[in-house]
């Protein structure tokens, strides 16, 4: 008989197995009823909800707040960085259990802390553990992964019993192993042949550079089924890197820190599927109106289970893709892509902006280039900071310069500047494409 916990657990997964299918309205009315008990909730005990709809002209009554629902105020990451504790209930529901204080990575600034209790724990363990049945995976394999948590220490490996409490409190699960994403690339490849894991888990930038050593240096995995993804855009190359020299699938998850899972990578294609039971997403336009499929827009989520800080339409600052309803039959919304933060956009002298994408396949045989990252200094000017072996040639600079002016669209200044290294954040995470000129005009800070 399994205990409170896997009791627990079970119960979910039965749930999310039903609501998956659910046809787009019922999931609907399922949230807006969840979404009544988080708003009441507010009222009741958070007074900084309470302001920012009354200064927004709104009635401070459910019923109301869900008729306006367009007209609620959206929550920047600003805001909530400045506000703080602000946001936290003075009465959080006892059956939610203890709170737990979670951080962001604070990519684009200065992080963000944020509060839960274990009613989001519970929620973040259960899209963890329907990612992996959904996928289909060997819970008997062997896990690794290379991730930046500070508790692991650079070229230290590290090693357990068991994938980890969202998949061990019900199923018996493989070995899994730990290691820094920190540790230089040669030495994470070494541990990773020492390791042989079925399934592999990083960052993109970190799986890159990883998939790219190994086709240097002939180096295969040969148990690897599979690499799985999180924490940055998994974009195109990714997943062709990783299909080259591993011969593996990608397969992503959209989460955040203070919001928890957002959507899952469809077991069937490549887009996502919109955690429905866990949050509220929208995609907005500039107008603030919902984007149809095709469009993009800013990602604007609510969550529906954190009582002792929910989030009301807080604008997360990333953009995605509406898709089109999916073919597997799922009633999720479906996300076509996640593009990545406002910093990340191109700026033409014009006004129009666009997601660039100047991937390794165009300029690693240019000149021995080990790492890349492009930074918009001006509307006509692009800096690229490059990690080489030795500085490039006139013609190698020439052509370089008009490959990557091809691929933007626009016959961008390019200014090189070398560098020993060009860091990661301090969460580990690393951005290939910064415009310094979206962030000066303050948009998804």
């Amino acid at each position: 008989m399994p205990d409170a916990n896997a009791a627990g657990m079970l119960a979910l997964q039965q749930q999310l197995a039903q609501s998956q299918w659910w046809s787009p309205e019922t999931l609907y009315a399922q949230q807006q009823a969840q979404l009544a008990q988080v708003l009441t909730h507010a009222l009741d005990t958070i007074p900084a909800y309470a302001q920012r709809f009354r200064a927004a002209g709104l009635a401070l009554r459910t019923p109301a707040l869900l008729e306006a629902w367009q007209a609620v105020p959206l929550l920047a990451r600003r805001e909530l960085r400045s506000a703080g504790e602000t946001f936290m209930s003075r009465k959080v529901p006892p059956a939610h259990g203890s709170l737990s204080k979670v951080q962001t990575s604070g990519s684009t600034g200065t992080p963000i802390t944020a509060y839960g209790t274990k009613v989001t724990a519970l929620f973040w363990r259960a899209f963890t553990l329907r990612e992996h049945l959904w996928q289909r995976r060997d819970l008997g394999g062997r896990f690794a992964a290379i991730r930046p948590e500070g508790t692991l220490q650079p070229g230290r490996g590290q090693r357990a019993v068991g994938w980890g409490p969202a998949t061990d409190a019900v199923y018996a699960t493989g070995e899994s192993f730990a290691l820094s994403s920190r540790t230089d690339i040669p030495t994470q490849a070494a541990w990773l042949q020492e390791v042989r894991p079925d399934y592999l888990l990083s960052l993109p930038s970190n799986l890159i550079a990883l998939a790219r050593h190994c086709r240097e240096r002939g180096i295969a995995l040969p148990n690897l089924r599979e690499v799985r993804s999180y924490g940055e855009v998994a974009g195109d190359e990714l997943r062709q890197t990783c299909r080259a020299v591993w011969g593996v699938a990608v397969k992503d998850a959209y989460s955040a820190q203070e919001v928890g899972y957002m959507a899952l990578q469809c077991p069937e294609h490549e887009h996502y599927h919109v955690m429905s039971e866990g949050v509220l997403l929208e995609v907005l336009d500039t107008a603030g109106h919902a984007c149809a499929p095709g469009e993009i827009g800013r990602v604007v989520v609510t969550t529906l289970h954190n009582f002792a800080m929910p989030l009301i339409r807080y604008e997360i600052g990333d953009y995605a893709e509406v898709g089109a309803p999916c073919a597997c039959g799922r009633g999720l919304p479906v996300i076509a892509r996640v593009l990545g933060r406002h910093r990340n956009m191109l700026t033409f002298p014009d006004g129009r902006q666009a997601y660039p994408s100047f991937p390794a396949e165009l300029w690693d045989d240019i000149a021995p280039i080990r790492q890349l990252q492009l930074v918009q200094t001006a509307l006509t000017q692009i800096m690229a900071r490059l990690v080489v072996a030795r500085p490039l040639t006139a013609q190698e600079t020439d052509t370089f310069a008009s490959r990557l002016q091809a691929r933007l669209g626009y016959p961008f200044v390019i200014e090189l500047r070398y560098q020993e290294d060009i860091p990661r954040s301090a969460g580990g995470k690393y951005e290939d494409f910064i415009s310094e000129v979206a962030s000066a005009g303050g948009a998804g800070a």
